[in-house]
C-alpha cells in the first residue's frame, strides 16, 4: 500500500492562494473570502477550532498579499499552520469589531466569492460594514477552484482509494447473514481506520429493500439469506477522500438480480470508458443513463452519475445533466450509476476516476462482478 506522502509546504499553499486570487479576477470577482472549512484547509493548511463563533476569514485579492483575519486568542495556532509563512495574520481581540478590522482589506469594486460554509452572521456583518458590497458562493463563482488535482494530491487520493479497496476485500470475509446492518457498517468503519483513514464519513449498508434507498443509513435490520446488499463507504486518508460502492449478495442470486447487477456494471464500465479530456461532465452521466434506460430501468436510476472528490468526499464537479464543464486532466470524481427497485433491492457500483491526458484512470480496482457472501 502507498506510503505516507510528503507534507504540503508553505510554497504549495502560496501557489494555491495565488491561483485562487487570479482565478477570481478572471471570473470578474473582486476577491475571495474563505471561512473555516475545507477551502481554508486546502488554501492555508489551517483548521481552526470546530466550535468557534469568532470571525476567521482569509482574504485573497489578485496582486495583494493574502491576509488571514483571526481572533487574537487563536492566532498562535494559526501561526503554526503550514501555509502561515505565505500570508499575513491580522488579529482582533474580544470586545472589538472584527468587521472593522476586515473591511479595509476588501476591494469593493466588485462581488466577492465566499466559501459556501461561511456563517450568515459574518456575511451580514461585512455587508453592514461595507454597504453595497455583493457576494456569490464559491460553488457558483469558482466551481473548479479545487477540481484539478496536482501530482501530490493524486498521490493522496490514490492511497485513499487503495485503502478503500483493501477494506472491501476484507469485508467479503465477514459474515452477513443473521447480523444487523449496523454491525457490518461498524466492521467497515473499523477496516477503513485499520487501513489508514483518519476520518470515516459514511458506511452505507443497504440490505434487501433498504438497498433501494441510495442514502440508507445502516440500521437494525437483520440481513437475511437471499438479500442483495449495497455497500458504500469512504472517508479521509492523508486529508483526501475515498468513496467506493459494491453490491454483494447473500447466497446465490436470482436470474433477475444478476441481470440488474449486470446492467449497472455495464453502465459503469461504459461511463468510465467515456472519460477523456474535453467532454462535458454531463456526457459521463448521459452514457451511464442511456445504457440503463435501454435496459428498461431508466426511471429507477434516481441520482446523478458522480461527484467530485478531494479534501471532501463530495465537491464539484458533478456528473449530471446540465453540467457543461469540460473534463480536464487531474479532475477526480466518482462514477456510480445505480438501479433501485422500491420494496425489493438496489444495485450501485462506484469507482473514483481521475482524468488523464488521453482518458481516465480508476482509483478503485476491486472486482465489479457480484460477490456472493455468506
Amino acid at each position: 500500500m502507498t506510503g505516507t506522502p510528503a507534507p504540503f509546504t508553505a510554497d504549495d499553499y502560496q501557489a494555491r492562494m495565488e491561483r485562487a486570487a487570479l482565478a477570481a479576477a478572471d471570473a470578474g470577482l473582486a476577491g475571495v473570502l474563505v471561512a473555516p472549512g475545507p477551502d481554508l484547509v486546502w488554501l492555508t493548511g489551517y483548521a481552526p477550532p470546530a466550535a468557534t463563533e469568532r470571525l476567521t476569514l482569509l482574504v485573497l485579492t489578485a496582486g495583494q498579499d493574502p491576509v488571514l483575519v483571526v481572533p487574537t486568542l487563536e492566532a498562535p495556532d494559526a501561526e503554526k499552520a503550514a501555509g502561515a509563512p505565505a500570508l499575513t495574520l491580522r488579529d482582533w481581540t474580544d470586545g472589538k469589531d472584527p468587521y472593522a478590522t476586515t473591511a479595509p482589506l476588501l476591494d469593493t469594486s466588485g462581488p466577492f466569492g465566499v466559501s459556501d460554509n461561511a456563517w450568515a452572521l459574518h456575511l451580514l456583518g461585512l455587508q453592514k460594514a461595507l454597504p453595497g458590497t455583493s457576494y456569490v458562493s464559491l460553488t457558483e463563482g469558482l466551481p473548479m477552484l479545487r477540481a484539478v488535482k496536482d501530482a501530490a494530491e493524486l498521490e493522496r487520493l490514490t492511497a485513499a482509494g487503495e485503502a478503500a479497496d483493501a477494506t472491501y476485500e476484507e469485508i467479503l470475509k465477514v459474515s452477513f447473514a443473521g447480523r444487523r446492518e449496523s454491525e457490518v457498517a461498524g466492521d467497515l468503519a473499523d477496516l477503513l481506520r485499520r487501513f489508514g483513514h483518519s476520518q470515516v464519513d459514511f458506511t452505507v449498508v443497504g440490505s434487501g429493500p433498504n438497498g433501494a434507498n441510495p442514502h440508507h443509513e445502516a440500521g437494525e435490520r437483520v440481513i437475511e439469506n437471499g438479500d442483495m446488499v449495497v455497500l458504500d463507504f469512504g472517508g479521509l486518508k492523508h486529508g483526501y477522500g475515498s468513496d467506493t460502492s459494491r453490491t454483494v449478495h447473500v447466497g446465490e442470486p436470482t436470474a433477475e438480480e444478476r441481470r440488474v447487477h449486470d446492467v449497472v456494471r455495464e453502465a459503469q464500465e461504459a461511463a468510465f470508458r467515456a472519460v477523456r479530456p474535453g467532454i462535458a461532465c454531463q456526457d459521463v452521466d448521459r452514457v451511464a443513463r442511456a445504457h440503463i434506460t435501454e435496459a428498461g430501468y431508466g426511471d429507477r436510476f434516481i441520482h446523478r452519475t458522480g461527484h467530485g472528490i478531494g479534501v471532501t468526499t463530495h465537491e464539484p464537479p458533478y456528473m449530471i445533466e446540465g453540467e457543461e464543464q469540460p473534463l480536464v486532466p487531474g479532475m477526480c470524481f466518482s462514477v456510480e450509476p445505480g438501479i433501485y427497485l422500491p420494496g425489493r433491492f438496489g444495485v450501485r457500483i462506484e469507482d473514483i476516476v481521475t482524468v488523464t491526458e488521453d482518458g481516465g484512470r480508476r482509483l478503485n480496482n476491486t472486482s465489479r462482478e457480484m460477490a456472493v457472501v455468506h
